[in-house]
């Protein structure tokens, strides 16, 4: 997984799975990639980066299941407050978690999740239900992508063992684009 810089088979593996051929007509360019960054203090992770700047911002056919959102924006079912996010606060996860079952306090669980779901991570999309697929952009995780849902948050990639594909931005697109399923690693 690169997340530095953009490998080219990346980029091509990215624009065959998500069908884009409108030469670049749909991506952000590179003036307004390098505006959002400013303006969040945050560089994107590889191949995402690229990938928005010069191929597509955002997609309608998927991943995930109702397609990939642009840059700046959010699922139409997004149920948290949008001021809340924070891009330059690092995600607080290096690995999965399930809090539905926590013993601890509903306040400090709360707190917790918002962190979760808003801090550190752009929203790629949602697969319904209030499960949404997140790249990480700050953190120790930056680069990974992670579905957070109501019950928990689980890392995507085979070394985490939840699924065989291959960690961040295009082995997830990989991964959807070969008709898998997300959570397809025998446990």
């Amino acid at each position: 997984m690169h997340t530095d810089r953009a490998v080219p088979e990346d980029l091509a593996a990215l624009r065959a799975a998500l069908h884009v051929d409108d030469d670049g007509e749909s991506a952000l360019g590179w003036e307004k990639v390098h505006a959002f960054e400013a303006a969040q203090g945050v560089v994107l992770p590889e191949p995402y980066r690229t990938f928005v700047a010069e191929i597509t911002d955002g997609s309608p056919s998927g991943p995930p299941h109702y397609g990939l959102v642009g840059l700046a924006e959010l699922p139409r079912d997004w149920r948290d407050d949008p001021s809340a996010r924070s891009l330059i606060r690092p995600f607080p996860l290096t690995s999965s978690w399930l809090w539905e079952n926590e013993p601890w306090p509903d306040e400090e669980i709360d707190s917790l999740v918002e962190q979760v779901c808003n801090d550190g991570s752009i929203v790629l999309g949602t697969d319904g239900c209030g499960m949404y697929w997140h790249l990480i952009v700050t953190g120790p995780h930056r680069g990974h992508v992670w579905n957070i849902s109501g019950e928990g948050a689980v890392p995507f990639g085979a070394e985490f063992g939840h699924t065989t594909g291959e960690a961040g931005f295009a082995g997830w697109v990989r991964h959807w684009a070969a008709n898998k399923p997300w959570f397809d690693a025998a446990r």
